[in-house]
């Protein structure tokens, strides 16, 4: 009986009472059904619910449908909605997480939104890419002074393998480890890139 304590009678004279009726009778559905099954019971004439102001109104015939006769169907009609779950408040955490993926997926929809999109992704590929260069960068400063000329050749090398991984990240994650069989001579052109870049490594 819950639900039915949170209708608070507000107004009652010959013909109409109106109630103040909690947040969960104000949701779409529920407010539907809770008219649509009022507006059936013998005697009533209207039934409006005010979902902004949490208000219901009814106008019933007395002589058809007393006061008495008619809280109790709406009492039962009520435990009924309750009982088929059209009451349950969702959490303000997931109505707020619907609002956020909602917004973006309004945002992503638009040119603003697409270009960040990319942008976002370009980045986290060149980060991705950045780890797998990292395993084989060179060994720190005490290189650049010992031999600048190979330091330098190092890094620009690293550079280079830098640029080709972020190129082709996306074939490389959706292509070709897909596929690796169809794509066997891109992959054999990476392994031989390494293979070049670990041995310019190799102390002389």
């Amino acid at each position: 009986m819950a639900i039915q304590k949170e209708f608070v009678l507000r107004y009652r004279h010959d013909g109409h009472v109106r109630f103040q009726v909690p947040a969960q009778a104000c949701q779409p559905t529920a407010a539907s059904l809770i008219s649509t099954k009022l507006a059936a019971i013998n005697g009533v004439q209207s039934v409006k619910l005010y979902r902004g102001q949490g208000k219901l109104s009814i106008r019933y015939d007395g002589a058809v449908c007393g006061f008495t006769s008619l809280a109790a169907q709406l009492f039962q009609i009520l435990a009924e909605l309750e009982q088929q779950g059209y009451f349950d408040s969702k959490p303000l955490a997931e109505k707020a997480k619907k609002s956020v993926l909602g917004i973006k997926k309004r945002l992503k929809g638009t040119r603003i939104g697409g270009w960040f999109n990319d942008k976002y992704q370009a980045g986290k590929e060149t980060v991705q890419a950045a780890k797998i260069i990292g395993k084989v960068s060179t060994k720190g400063p005490k290189a650049l002074f010992k031999d600048p000329e190979k330091a330098t050749i190092d890094f620009l090398n690293d550079v280079l393998v830098l640029y080709l991984i972020k190129t082709h990240w996306t074939r490389i994650t959706q292509e070709w480890l897909v596929k690796p069989i169809v794509h066997r001579y891109e992959w054999m052109a990476v392994f031989y890139m390494f293979f070049l870049l670990v041995r310019s490594r190799r102390p002389k």
